[in-house]
């Protein structure tokens, strides 16, 4: 490849507020951030209205409106034209996508003439039969990629058993993570106004699904043990949730602090924060909790990033958590479960020994999973693909 070579990615792409545009944008600065990465990154950026876009930055060269067919076909033509466009990676998320299932996304792809790189952020695994329109058409994106990215182990599996993809198409490439000093704890709590606190967080866009308010619920335990503890719940609500029932949920929340008399125990911090903000309190975390009740959710960049800051990790057993929490790399609790999540923050809290042990053991295990290590094996993914193609 030539540094005049093109990746295209498509993808939503800041300002839109969406995990999977955060997720683009840091694989597209760890890209652009080699010093020799030999190829240029641009976006196809995907709108979810059809009559506004963002003020995306230089890299956005073409927009694809989620709902309208023919946009498709636009893109898929001026990619077609574009000499230096050599590879273009797709970033899956069912939701991203028109129709049923995502399938407007399936004439794009026979339409394109270039090779294809499809990252899964989610892979439903639904029962024994995935739903017969659901598993068309990941076979058939699957079908027309030159190569799969997996963010997880049990995703390829799910890809392998219950939709029939070749195992030698998918590549496992873990969620990328910065690179968080390892336990500064005590530094970013003075920083930030927490001294002598000890911090359980959250953070990401907010949902009901989420399942923030069994930690809430979970509370006056923890309280009762440690009464200096502050539950950090960081991120605004999910743009989509906030345009179908606005504030309902945190306001929900709020409400049963009041009552539970959890004053002064949980901050809410409702707005967009900068990942060096997410760092710095990341770095000031003793737990980080997960209590989302999506058994199949087979990606989640925030628990990636807690677990490659090194921090100690309760978590329900959704799909991600269960590939990277395994082995005494943090705790699992049931879903839906307050009791659990209180006695497993208790036990961190109480044993030091135990907590310094889940910090290492997590840390370690994620070295290789910072964005600089992360892009440059997405460039050798590409580099490969390219030179077949």
């Amino acid at each position: 490849m030539r540094k005049t070579d093109w990746i295209h990615f498509m993808s939503s792409y800041p300002p839109r507020e969406c995990g999977i545009a955060t997720f683009t944008k840091d694989l597209l600065s760890a890209i652009e951030g080699k010093k020799n990465p030999g190829l240029q990154c641009r976006v196809v950026a995907m709108n979810d209205n059809l009559y506004s876009t963002y003020a995306y930055p230089k890299q956005v060269n073409l927009q694809i409106q989620q709902d309208d067919h023919d946009s498709y076909f636009r893109a898929a033509d001026k990619l077609n034209k574009s000499k230096k466009t050599k590879v273009v990676c797709i970033q899956h998320e069912f939701g991203l996508f028109g129709g049923a299932y995502g399938d407007y996304l399936i004439p794009f792809l026979e339409e394109l003439e270039k090779p294809v790189v499809t990252t899964f952020h989610s892979i439903l695994p639904g029962d024994p039969r995935p739903e017969r329109h659901r598993k068309y058409v990941v076979k058939k994106i699957c079908q027309n990629s030159a190569k799969v990215v997996s963010i997880s182990g049990y995703g390829k599996e799910i890809l392998v058993q219950k939709y029939g993809v070749p195992a030698d198409k998918i590549v496992v490439i873990p969620h990328g993570v910065p690179e968080i000093p390892f336990r500064q704890e005590e530094k970013a709590k003075a920083e930030l106004g927490f001294k002598g606190r000890k911090v359980l967080s959250t953070f990401g866009l907010m949902s009901r699904h989420k399942g923030i308010h069994y930690v809430i619920k979970a509370l006056p335990r923890i309280v009762e043990k440690h009464p200096d503890v502050l539950y950090l719940v960081i991120g605004e609500t999910h743009p989509q949730v906030r345009k179908t029932e606005g504030e309902r949920y945190r306001n929900s929340m709020k409400k049963m602090l009041n009552k539970l008399d959890l004053r002064g125990h949980v901050k809410f911090e409702n707005r967009y924060v900068s990942l060096e903000e997410i760092c710095k309190y990341l770095q000031a975390t003793d737990v980080y909790i997960t209590p989302y009740y999506d058994p199949s959710q087979i990606s989640s960049g925030t628990l990636a990033y807690a677990v490659g800051a090194g921090k100690a990790c309760v978590s329900t057993p959704f799909l991600h958590a269960k590939d990277i929490l395994r082995h005494g790399r943090g705790i699992l609790v049931p879903f839906k479960s307050s009791s659990a999540i209180a006695s497993s923050v208790n036990r961190i809290l109480d044993d030091n020994l135990l907590r310094r042990k889940l910090e290492r053991s997590a840390f370690n295990y994620t070295r290789g999973w910072t964005w600089p290590s992360v892009a440059e094996t997405y460039i050798e993914l590409f580099r490969g693909v390219a030179k077949r193609n």
